[in-house]
């Protein structure tokens, strides 16, 4: 009992943090998923399990960015919001009917990925668009398989969408944030769905999670304008460095 009280407290522990994470700068999804792993849940149901309990509170920082939506040019936010929720269902579906051991074997290719944009992406964004600038028509497409990879894994999902909004010509962070927030929301949001339907959530854990996340979500953005996202990425990039070594490390041994 004394243990398993040990393990919700380091899940919701981890969740507020992550919660916090998303909404200043990304990458809750670094620790969650491991931490859900190492108490004990499957690969896919802890990946199923983490989308649940943190897609509230990515709308949870939606909300608290509202002042700070801006129109996107040539777009519409019902096109972006379709597009998004359409990549999110198959990618969920894809998840669903990943056999648990091809998934595990996957996690740590998966995040490699995922630490690799959340790194670099920020940096080359600008530098590309020097010399390359993306359409309406391209960042739709662009965006139904971020969906994809986000409904599936999700790992450094916001990051991306960051980095393809500034090629699209947006440079107001809030802007991008507050979008970025609500799109990731609906892309789980619908994952979720079929998460449940198949059975798929360690319910206990979830709930637990969802709720220490969505107010790390909301507290996060709250704040977010007077942190220095910097120093938090670097955090982030140092803890996913690490953990990218350990799952490697656990496939191999």
């Amino acid at each position: 009992m004394h243990t398993e009280l040990v393990s919700y407290l380091l899940l919701a522990a981890v969740a507020f943090i992550a919660g916090c994470m998303n909404a200043v700068a990304g990458g809750g999804t670094f620790i969650t998923f491991p931490t859900m792993m190492f108490t004990g849940i499957p690969a896919v149901v802890a990946n199923a399990s983490n989308s649940v309990a943190l897609f509230p509170a990515s709308l949870a920082s939606a909300w608290a960015y509202r002042q700070d939506f801006a129109r996107f040019e040539g777009i519409s936010m019902k096109a972006l919001a379709v597009v998004s929720s359409l990549g999110g269902l198959v990618g969920a579906a894809l998840l669903i009917y990943t056999p648990e051991r091809t998934f595990s074997s996957m996690v740590p290719w998966l995040l490699l990925i995922a630490t690799t944009i959340f790194a670099f992406g920020p940096k080359l964004a600008p530098k590309l668009r020097k010399y390359v600038q993306i359409t309406p028509g391209a960042l739709l497409t662009i965006q139904f398989f971020i969906s994809i990879y986000g409904g599936y894994f999700g790992g450094a999902m916001g990051i991306v969408m960051l980095a393809f909004f500034t090629l699209f010509g947006m440079s107001d962070l809030n802007a991008m944030n507050a979008m970025k927030a609500l799109l990731a929301g609906l892309i789980n949001a619908i994952a979720v769905v079929l998460f449940v339907v198949a059975g798929k959530i360690a319910w206990p854990q979830t709930i637990v999670m969802l709720i220490a996340a969505v107010i790390g979500g909301y507290y996060g953005a709250r704040v977010a304008r007077n942190i220095n996202p910097l120093f938090i990425r670097r955090a982030i990039i140092v803890i996913s460095v690490i953990v990218t070594i350990v799952f490697f490390a656990k496939t191999w041994l």
